[in-house]
């Protein structure tokens, strides 16, 4: 047997120890993790920056959750999915901003004085809450964690306690009457 192979049966007794509130097992876990953590992240992401973004952010989520690992499971898969669910927010967050950037070339000019006025419109942020508060209080909560806050479905659910498929359902329901909302009130 290799030795990173010896090392990776040591992760769930370190986690277990970390569990029980060894702090020094929990940084030898953490330490170890980092390498495995980088190399699952480069499969996905070239961007360096955004690597080392991800690598942080799978850290503060397994410190976040590490209560939900049972040592009696292989700890390598439950690695995993927190790693491959981290990186593909990072991703979508990523998709998200270069699709609102605006390019030098795409700036929007000042109105000259020719130009017509728009009719005065809302802030954003507060026509925002204004559809908000046409949602239940559940749809409204998933709606706020998923898209304002960018949770995973998994840390919705698990923030609502409920199940990730319950939390698809809300989000389903909270956009399509937010889409009947906006549409009502000539909105798209």
């Amino acid at each position: 047997m290799d030795k990173s192979a010896t090392a990776r049966d040591q992760w769930p007794r370190l986690m277990a120890q970390a569990q029980a509130g060894d702090q020094q097992a929990y940084t030898r876990l953490l330490t170890a993790l980092v390498p495995i953590i980088r190399s699952m992240v480069r499969k996905k992401i070239d961007d360096r920056t955004l690597v080392e973004d991800v690598i942080q952010d799978v850290l503060l989520t397994i410190h976040r959750i590490r209560h939900t690992y049972d040592p009696a499971s292989p700890f390598l898969p439950w690695l995993m999915v927190i790693t491959q669910a981290r990186t593909i927010d990072a991703l979508r967050r990523r998709s998200r901003q270069r699709h609102w950037e605006v390019g030098d070339d795409e700036a929007v000019m000042p109105p000259s004085i020719e130009t017509p006025s728009l009719p005065e419109r809302q802030d954003p942020r507060d026509e925002l809450a204004t559809y908000l508060q046409q949602l239940s209080i559940r749809q409204r909560k998933i709606v706020e964690h998923v898209h304002l806050k960018e949770m995973s479905l998994a840390e919705a659910a698990l923030q609502n306690n409920l199940t990730v498929s319950a939390v698809k359902s809300l989000l389903h329901r909270a956009l399509t009457n937010l889409r009947r909302f906006g549409a009502k009130h000539g909105r798209s």
